[in-house]
């Protein structure tokens, strides 16, 4: 049995190195990497996990993570809420004030904080609109410096330590969400 974590440990860490240090948490086929929080309708279809019922859901990484960059390619309608909350306090509960929220929420009543921002920490400096369209955010965390780059564009930069460490979360509110990969590299 040793040799088979061993085999599949190697396996992981041979596959990261390959990519440059970038493990793939989903890759169209399972959220094995992932536990479930909240009701939202986790589905697989086509190689894309997607959610549209429920009154709210995560899917939390198994593995807690300090410094790092996340790559994630997510489709969203206009009425959609979502989120990658990152370094999240408690895994059970995420939320904007345990994690660090890097907001997908085209119709946020304060587009301060919409689509690119880090909730309640580095506003957009100009709404930005990702429904209808497949978008790929850049999440960099390292130390207190916190940036995120949506579609190639700079859209948060942010000094902030209040949460230091913890796993990430893929948010479900409202409306449609997809997601089609999601990467992460330890820095």
């Amino acid at each position: 049995a040793w040799l088979i974590v061993f085999t599949a440990a190697l396996s992981l860490t041979l596959d990261a190195q390959a990519q440059g240090g970038w493990t793939t948490l989903f890759d169209g086929k399972n959220i094995n990497a992932f536990n479930k929080v909240g009701d939202a309708n986790w589905t697989i279809a086509d190689g894309v996990l997607q959610a549209d019922k429920g009154m709210g859901g995560y899917l939390v990484t198994k593995q807690p993570y300090t410094d790092f960059e996340i790559r994630a390619e997510f489709w969203v309608d206009t009425p959609a809420n979502s989120g990658i909350f990152i370094r999240c306090e408690n895994p059970q509960m995420p939320g904007a004030e345990a994690c660090y929220e890097v907001n997908i929420f085209d119709t946020r009543p304060d587009p301060a904080y919409g689509t690119g921002a880090i909730v309640n920490v580095a506003k957009v400096a100009s709404p930005i609109k990702a429904g209808g369209k497949w978008n790929t955010y850049e999440i960099r965390a390292q130390g207190g410096h916190l940036t995120v780059t949506l579609n190639g564009m700079k859209t948060a930069d942010a000094n902030d330590t209040k949460h230091a460490r913890g796993p990430f979360a893929l948010q479900y509110g409202a409306g449609v969400v997809k997601f089609r990969k999601v990467e992460v590299r330890p820095l």
